[in-house]
């Protein structure tokens, strides 16, 4: 369990990411680009609350290139979703495509971890 704490943690930072990014393209699309600027960066500090204990209390279970790829694991499962619900995008075969490299990623950053460990 412990190590599905700062994995959590990153999910959550990561919706508060993704939005801060991309949510303004749609929700203050209309207001000035400093409104925007500034709201942004409020929910990007939220990000950040998540975000910084998330890797801090990783970095006990994980090294920091598994780190790295559990977050773009992470950043593209939940800014396909986004994109989907959230923008009303399609979702293509390129995403597909996408996460399979990921998984190439995931194969080689942890391909050396013994279980248990």
């Amino acid at each position: 369990m412990e190590r599905l704490t700062p994995i959590l943690m990153l999910m959550g930072s990561n919706l508060f990411m993704t939005y801060a990014w991309y949510g303004h393209l749609k929700d203050l699309k209309g207001k000035p680009l400093l409104v925007a600027i500034v709201l942004s960066w409020g929910v990007a500090f939220l990000e950040y609350c998540l975000q910084v204990p998330g890797n801090r209390i990783g970095f006990q279970y994980f090294t920091l290139s598994q780190l790295k790829v559990i977050q773009e694991i992470i950043t593209m499962c939940v800014f396909a979703l986004f994109a989907f619900v959230y923008m009303n995008e399609r979702i293509t075969l390129d995403y597909l495509w996408a996460g399979l490299c990921l998984v190439g990623a995931a194969y080689f950053m942890f391909r050396n971890v013994r279980s248990g460990a």
